[in-house]
């Protein structure tokens, strides 16, 4: 990682791709933990599950109808249907031993109860007369409705082959199987399979707590009257939820005023909760940048100061003040050969030397900023092996509502990496066309754009026609 100094003296613009390489490089997954299903669930599993007992356990009915001896129904029909004796019930959850199904006779038999001895096969209620002695039944009746109780006849109108609707014992999975592999995540089906399995639990990586927050005097609430020069915070809003988006868990802070001891102040409270920290505006040039002012005060130290503060950085902060505990830090602030989103800063903060990324403010440059370096950030704290949004390749068109006339080629400022928003029209030939301006205030644009358009530092001017890469958003 660069010296801030270096940064400060302008010495070096860092590309995208460097910037994002020694951000990954620093920022290592989260260790296991154990999770109950539920709280695991958008998480990575970091172990191979086998499956301890079959799926299912025991041969069960997939109908609800009659356990029978198949060749008791070979010759059913409708004008002439085997009659069979009812035995009794077999309910879901029974031991299904109770009963044996000998020749001639029939068991009534539930959705996933166990199939008793002597049966081999179910027929559907749908196929008997439900025992009423009259014409096919729809339904079977209630135990304590049924005729006779559940004894009787049944008369069967079709006939059914061996292991018919029958579920077999290890039809879905059998013990000792691979249930799943280390690096799944987990989502509702694989949740599913381990409680199925009769996993309470999954050792998984947790998704990172980030916490977002921006600053700004000039931010107000959604939801409060705006003061003369005051905007609405979006970008806090938009961030907590692309964190989310992401897999994190995230905890939002409203807008800190441009005050450098307030800053301190807010990080130090907010650093108890986060694996890692996202900030948004105050890292230019200007006098009011607020995030530098209140990071930068270790780029005074010497280097050998700096080693023996990292050294004590695992004995904690108990009992410094919020100052103290924001400076022990290291954090670079950085030009990136990019537009939007030049400038930049990345590091560590606090006593466990939380990753803490620095975005501008504009709102595009804000969002397109997360996009290519704290996404993949996050991601890479859950352990996922895909880091990064799809690219492809898109012929690039004019906007819509252009007119008749053939607007100017697109241009991009010579050296710099430019994300253009954009909307993407995937198929055999697909295309992309630009939304909104270029300025990095046009949230309004942003809103309507599920791409990016990305020109390379060597492109100055993109025709229209021409192919293009593009980041595809959502």
């Amino acid at each position: 990682m660069s010296s801030t100094t270096e940064q400060a003296t302008g010495a070096r613009t860092w590309s995208v791709a460097e910037h994002l390489d020694d951000i990954l490089t620093a920022v290592q997954p989260l260790e296991p933990i154990e999770l109950n299903l539920l709280d695991a669930q958008g998480c990575v599993l970091v172990e191979q599950v086998t499956v301890p007992v079959a799926l299912p356990p025991f041969d069960n009915s997939s109908m609800d109808g009659y356990a029978v001896r198949a060749a008791d129904t070979e010759r059913a029909s409708e004008a002439s249907p085997a009659v069979l004796t009812v035995i009794g019930d077999v309910a879901a959850g029974s031991s299904g031993t109770e009963l044996t199904v000998g020749p001639g006779r029939a068991a009534r038999i539930m959705t996933g109860a166990p199939l008793p001895p002597g049966a081999d096969a179910v027929v559907p209620v749908e196929w008997t007369d439900g025992g009423t002695g009259a014409g096919p039944a729809s339904t079977m009746a209630p135990h304590s409705a049924a005729p006779q109780g559940s004894g009787g006849q049944v008369r069967v109108h079709r006939p059914v082959t061996p292991h018919a609707h029958v579920r077999a014992r290890g039809g879905d999975v059998c013990a000792g199987d691979v249930a799943l592999e280390a690096g799944t995540v987990l989502g509702p089906p694989q949740i599913a399979l381990l409680s199925a399995i009769g996993r309470p639990a999954a050792r998984v990586r947790p998704r990172p707590r980030v916490v977002v927050l921006s600053t700004g005097s000039e931010l107000a609430q959604p939801g409060e009257e705006l003061a003369a020069g005051q905007i609405y915070d979006s970008n806090s809003f938009a961030l907590a939820a692309a964190a989310k988006d992401a897999g994190a868990i995230v905890y939002r802070v409203g807008a800190v005023t441009d005050d450098a001891e307030t800053l301190r102040a807010t990080i130090e409270d907010q650093l108890i909760r986060a694996d890692l920290l996202v900030t948004t505006g105050g890292v230019s040039v200007g006098a009011y940048d607020v995030v530098k002012e209140a990071l930068t005060s270790v780029a005074e130290e010497e280097p050998e100061e700096r080693e023996g503060e990292a050294a004590e950085a695992t004995e904690g902060a108990v009992g410094e003040d919020a100052e103290q505990a924001v400076h022990r830090a290291h954090v670079d602030f950085r030009t990136l050969a990019m537009q939007p989103g030049k400038p930049q800063g990345f590091g560590t903060i606090g006593p466990d030397r939380t990753p803490i990324l620095t975005l501008p403010g504009n709102p595009v440059s804000s969002y397109v900023s997360f996009e290519l370096f704290v996404r993949p950030a996050i991601r890479a704290m859950m352990g996922l092996a895909d880091l990064h949004r799809p690219v492809v390749r898109a012929t690039l068109l004019p906007p819509h509502g252009a007119g008749d006339e053939e607007p100017a080629p697109l241009t991009s400022p010579e050296g710099k990496r430019q994300f253009l928003r954009g909307t993407y029209t995937g198929g055999e030939r697909p295309e992309v066309r630009p939304v909104g301006g270029s300025g990095s205030h046009l949230i309004g644009a942003l809103a309507h754009a599920d791409a990016l358009i990305v020109l390379p530092e060597t492109v100055t001017e993109a025709a229209w026609g021409r192919e293009v890469e593009v980041v595809l958003l959502g």
